[in-house]
């Protein structure tokens, strides 16, 4: 047997491996796995950023709440403004943001009873330092917040000339 019939006994054998070897998917599953973790570990430092910025927006809104509130137990607006500045320094530190720059603007309205006082909070945070991952870049947070001045308190003004 020479000729087409012997070359189609000799290619048989070697088609049915090949085809056997295309059928087979032991370790495709490792594979594929190895190609995707580079982005399963990138897509979960996106998820970790994405959080922690959202912790700090909801801490820098609480700076500014705690800064307002300060600001209303003062009796001078110069006391406000010291008593915000201070109490938003303080909490930043507390919650262990730290501020590329910080910016506290206090309003009081005159800081009458019944006013109302607002303070605006402006903190740019770097983002290497708020991911720990070493993203490049910073982002400002602003939050502001505003406290009614206690209509029954007494005021300097009203003290000094005697009972009300």
């Amino acid at each position: 047997m020479t000729g087409p019939q012997s070359l189609r006994r000799l290619t048989h054998p070697m088609r049915a491996r090949l085809t056997v070897l295309r059928r087979d998917e032991r370790g495709s599953a490792a594979a594929e796995l190895t190609l995707l973790t580079p982005l399963l570990i990138l897509l979960l430092l996106f998820v970790v950023l994405c959080g922690r910025l959202a912790d700090t927006k909801l801490r820098i809104n609480d700076v500014a709440h705690q800064a307002a509130r300060a600001a209303t137990l003062t009796r001078t607006p110069s006391q406000a403004t010291a008593a915000a500045q201070a109490t938003a320094d303080a909490a930043l530190a507390s919650a262990g943001i730290t501020c590329q720059s910080l910016s506290v603007t206090t309003d009081t309205q005159g800081l009458r009873p019944g006013s109302t006082v607002t303070v605006t909070v402006s903190c740019t945070v770097g983002l290497g330092d708020l991911t720990m991952l070493g993203v490049p870049g910073s982002r400002t947070f602003q939050s502001s917040f505003s406290s009614p001045v206690d209509v029954w308190r007494g005021s300097t003004l009203a003290n000094a000339g005697g009972p009300p």
